[in-house]
C-alpha cells in the first residue's frame, strides 16, 4: 500500500468508527427509553445505519477495491444524509440550555428529562452531518486518486486492490514500486562498473618500449597514470 494513502484511509476509518459508535450508543439508549411505542421509526433507522456502517467498514478495511469502496461510500453517505436530516427534523432549532431541568417528556416507563434528551439528539444531529461530510470528501478524493492512477497507465485500477491506489504525490503500486509516467516502468539508477582490484584505466596495454608510472591520487582523487618512454 502506498504509505500516505494507507495512513489517511486508516485515519478516516477510525474517525467514522468513533463517530458511528457514539451515535450507536445514544440511539441504543433511546431504544431502552422509548421503544416500542415512541420514536420507533427514527430509533430503528438509527440502529440500522450505525450497525451497517461499522460492519461494512470492518469488512472493507481488509477486502476492498476502488469500485467497492466507491459504492460503499455512496450508499452509506445517503444513509447518513437521511440520518442527519431526520434528526434535524426531530429536534429542530430547539435550544437545549433554555429547557427547564424539571421539564419531562413521555417514555415507555413514564417520563424522562427533556433537557437530557435534547442534548443527546443534538449530538446525534451533529455527528450525523459530520459523518456525511466525511463520506462526501472521501468519495471525491477516491475519484481523484483513481483518475490519477489511470493517467499513470493503471487502466484497471477500479478492480485492483485498493491498497495499490496512490496518494496525490505517489505512484500506483506498493510502496517503493510504481511508475514514473503513463505506461513507463520506474527506472533504476545506473552505476558505473567497479574496476577490479589492481586495475587502473590505461595501466595495461601500454606502448612497447615505454614504462608506466602510477602516482596515487590526492584526497581521494583517482590515481594519475603517466607513460614515459624508456631510455635506450
Amino acid at each position: 500500500m502506498t504509505v500516505q494513502f494507507g495512513h489517511n484511509r486508516l485515519a478516516f476509518y477510525i474517525a467514522v468508527f468513533l463517530l458511528s459508535g457514539t451515535v450507536l450508543g445514544i440511539v441504543a439508549n433511546f431504544a431502552s427509553i422509548f421503544l416500542p411505542d415512541i420514536h420507533h421509526d427514527f430509533i430503528i433507522f438509527g440502529l440500522i445505519t450505525t450497525s451497517v456502517t461499522i460492519f461494512a467498514f470492518l469488512c472493507s478495511l481488509q477486502w476492498a477495491t476502488p469500485w467497492t469502496e466507491s459504492i460503499l461510500l455512496f450508499i452509506l453517505g445517503i444513509l447518513w444524509l437521511t440520518m442527519g436530516a431526520w434528526s434535524t427534523d426531530v429536534i429542530g432549532p430547539l435550544q437545549c440550555d433554555s429547557i427547564p431541568r424539571s421539564q419531562q417528556i413521555p417514555s415507555k416507563a413514564g417520563t424522562t428529562g427533556m433537557r437530557s434528551y435534547c442534548y443527546q439528539m443534538k449530538v446525534v444531529q451533529a455527528f450525523s452531518w459530520t459523518i456525511f461530510c466525511l463520506f462526501v470528501i472521501a468519495f471525491y478524493i477516491l475519484l481523484q486518486l483513481v483518475n490519477q492512477a489511470k493517467r499513470f497507465g493503471r487502466y484497471n485500477i477500479w478492480s485492483e486492490p485498493i491498497r495499490e491506489l496512490p496518494w496525490f504525490d505517489e505512484s500506483p503500486g506498493y510502496y517503493g514500486q510504481g511508475v514514473q509516467g503513463p505506461g513507463m516502468p520506474m527506472a533504476m539508477p545506473a552505476y558505473p562498473p567497479t574496476p577490479s582490484p589492481g586495475y587502473y584505466p590505461g595501466a595495461h596495454g601500454g606502448v612497447p618500449g615505454s614504462q608506466i608510472i602510477i602516482q596515487p591520487g590526492v584526497n581521494g582523487a583517482p590515481p594519475t597514470v603517466t607513460q614515459v618512454p624508456m631510455s635506450a
